[in-house]
Parts: C-alpha cells; structure tokens; sequence
C-alpha cells in the first residue's frame, strides 16, 4: 500500500464528487428560471441515492468476481469484506475502501448526466425509482465490462477513465428518455432560452477542475501517468472549447458563452476514454474533432426532432463516440504499456475493438434503459402534469422558488 497514491486518490474522489454540484450549476443555468432548483435537486439527490446503493450492491455489482464475463459476483454487498487493506487483485497500492469510494463518484454523476435529456418535465418520484434501477442494471455491467475484468476487458477495449462506462452511456439512455418521456411543452413553438449563462459558466469551471481528478485518478496513482492525463485532459479542453468557437463563428457570425462552455465540456468527454493511452499532439486532435463534431451533433435533435433538452446525446454522445474511436486511432503503449497501440501505430485491430464497443455500450444502455422506463412509467407516472410543467418544476415539485420576486 502507497500512503502517496492513497493520499492522492482520495483527493481525486473529492475533486469527482466536486464535479456533480458544478454539472447542476452547469444544467440549472441552461433551464428557465422556474426549473432552476429542479433541475439542480436530480445532480443533488443522484449524490445520496447511488452512494447507499453503490454501497450495498452497486460495487460488488461492478467489481465482484467476474461471472462469465457479464456481471460481478456478491462478495462485496454492503461493502463486505472492503476495509482499509488492498485487494489482492483490485488497485493494491491502496485501500480497498478508497478505490471504492473512488469509483462511487463516476457512479454518481453518470446518472445525473442523463437528466439534461428530460430537464423541465420528469416527475422527481419517478427520477428516483429510475436512477436505482439504472444504477443496477445499466451502469453496474458497463462498469464491470470494461474495468471490473468483464468481456469488454478481456477483448482488449480501451477506456481510461469512463468513454463507454460514464458518457455513451448516459447519452444513449438520455436519448431513449427523451423518446419515452416526450417533447417539452411548445418545443419547436417557443422559445426556450438559457435563463443564467453565468451559472452554467461557473458550472463548466467546477467541471473542467474536478475532471482532472476523473482523469488523472484514473491512473490509480500518483505517478507519470497520472501527469500525463491531467496534460492530455486539458489541452483537449482547451482545443474543443476553441474548435467550437470558431465553427459557432462561421455559422452563426458570433462566437458565444454557451458555445465556449459547451466546446469544454465536449473536449473533456471526448478525451476521456482515450486520457491515459495518447500523447499531447494527438489529445488536441481530438479536442479539434470534439469541437466540430459535437457542434454538429447538437443539430441532429432539431433534425431528427427529439427534445434533449441540453444536449446530452449531441455532447456526451458524439464525444464519448469520438473518444473512443479516437483512442483505437491514437493510442501507444509508449504512454502506456498496460494498453495498446492504436492504427496510426501500427494496430488496426484496436480501432475495430473499439468500434464494437462503442456499439456494444449504445446499444446495451438504449434497450435496457427504454426498457426501466416503460417499468418506471407503470409504477408512477414519468411526466408531470402540463400544469405543472407550464408552472414550473421548482413550485409544481419542490414548493420552492430560485428567485424571488
């Protein structure tokens, strides 16, 4: 056990949990006024309802011994056997605790993502029943596919910090929400304006600090890797943030706040999955190809006419769908050794697993979570009154107002 990796990583849990308050200040901003608090309570309240139930099954769920490669084992429900000693074989330069608590917190705020597709109209009942359901039978595979030593792992896919685990996830079941749950009220008929961009500023800040601990704890260590994340996860920030400015500009004559925090955000799921395995050169190509390619994802919703309300698929989709393709592209053991090479150094192979995981993971988390939905939907009901959504989820839900008169 290494006290450095150990203070480390414990610091890094707290910079991830920073992350799910800065995504409730970044969605409560981007809502009406009279959504506001809303919108920030499903961030707030995914906090405690997944770290009760990553403690008593979600963990051993995800990383328990492998059962035919689909699913952990129960060897840690409510956290048996998890104590301040490592495991054998999860993570054993630290506590085993730490490394668990550590993973709580991308299990936190993966759910949370997903409520940007349904913001301004979810019934709060129903969030709650639907992100324990999600938690256990979407988010706890993936989890164990690809770090718990599922299939995923054993074909070789590479996901450093979260590419497959924490954004194609949520954006495919944000998708299949935004088809269950419905349109907004006058979507397409009126308009639906940012109501504070200062506050989904402040937002994208909170994010992009806290994503260094997302990505450079994903190195489990305090070591060269660790440095080499947090380099490649900013620079790719930094690139998307302008690529998405530029092509805003282009089309649109003005480069704006909105813009600039949503080029960010795409650059940082974007380089996720591909953090640890690519060098600084290739993490601005793909901070270049977040910015164009999630700016033009975010136009599909008008096309294809779903209502993601803040761009959940178009950002955290598309990005986390570059990422990881981007990582069978870039990837070198030069950076990494417990990794692999990507095409451009000689393995096509990698691309294709790549491929078949980014399918795999959409495909998984879109039928089960359309699935949990239907199930939700049969227990209460999913969407609030149009009452209620014309008065606000604030007074309609929580008795409350973020602004007073």
């Amino acid at each position: 056990m290494n006290p450095t990796d150990t203070a480390f990583i414990i610091l890094c849990s707290a910079l991830v949990l920073f992350m799910t308050p800065g995504l409730a200040l970044f969605y409560a901003g981007m809502t009406r006024s009279k959504n506001a608090l809303g919108t920030m309570m499903q961030s707030f309240a995914a906090i405690g309802v997944i770290s009760l139930v990553w403690m008593f099954w979600g963990y051993s769920l995800s990383f328990g011994t492998d059962l035919n490669g689909i699913i952990g084992g129960f060897d840690f429900l409510a956290l048996s056997g998890v104590g301040m000693q490592p495991h054998e074989s999860i993570a054993t330069n630290l506590p085993h605790m730490v490394f668990m608590i550590f993973q709580c917190m991308f299990a936190i705020i993966t759910p949370a993502l997903i409520s940007g597709a349904f913001a301004e109209r979810m019934r709060f009942s129903a969030f709650l029943i639907f992100i324990v359901l999600w938690c256990t039978f979407v988010y706890a595979p993936l989890c164990h596919w690809v770090w718990g030593g599922g299939w995923m792992f054993k074909m070789g896919a590479l996901d450093f910090a979260g590419g497959a685990v924490v954004h194609m996830s949520s954006a495919s079941a944000a998708l299949a929400a935004a088809l269950v749950i419905g349109k907004r009220k006058g979507w397409g008929k009126r308009s639906f304006l940012p109501h504070n961009l200062p506050m989904t500023m402040i937002g994208t800040a909170l994010l992009w600090f806290g994503w260094f601990g997302f990505n450079a704890g994903s190195a489990l260590a305090a070591n060269e890797l660790a440095g080499s994340a947090f380099v490649t996860t900013h620079m790719a920030a930094a690139t998307a943030m302008l690529s998405w400015l530029f092509i805003e500009w282009k089309f649109h004559g003005k480069p704006t706040t909105l813009g600039a925090a949503s080029g960010a955000v795409a650059g940082l799921v974007a380089i996720t999955p591909a953090a640890g395995f690519v060098g600084v050169v290739p993490s601005v190509l793909i901070g270049l190809g977040a910015g164009i390619f999630c700016y033009l994802g975010v136009s599909l919703k008008s096309r294809f006419g779903y209502d993601d309300s803040l761009d959940v698929v178009g950002i955290h989709g598309v990005g986390g769908i570059w990422g990881a393709l981007a990582t069978g592209l870039f990837a070198t053991t030069a950076v990494n050794s417990a990794g692999a090479d990507g095409l451009f150094y000689g393995n096509p192979g990698q691309l294709w697993i790549q491929f078949v995981s980014v399918v795999a993971t959409c495909a998984f988390s879109f039928i089960v979570t359309y699935v949990l939905l239907k199930i939700v939907g049969a227990i209460v009901p999913l969407r609030v009154t149009d009452e209620e959504e014309e008065a606000g989820l604030d007074v309609a839900l929580h008795s409350e107002s973020a602004y007073q008169a």
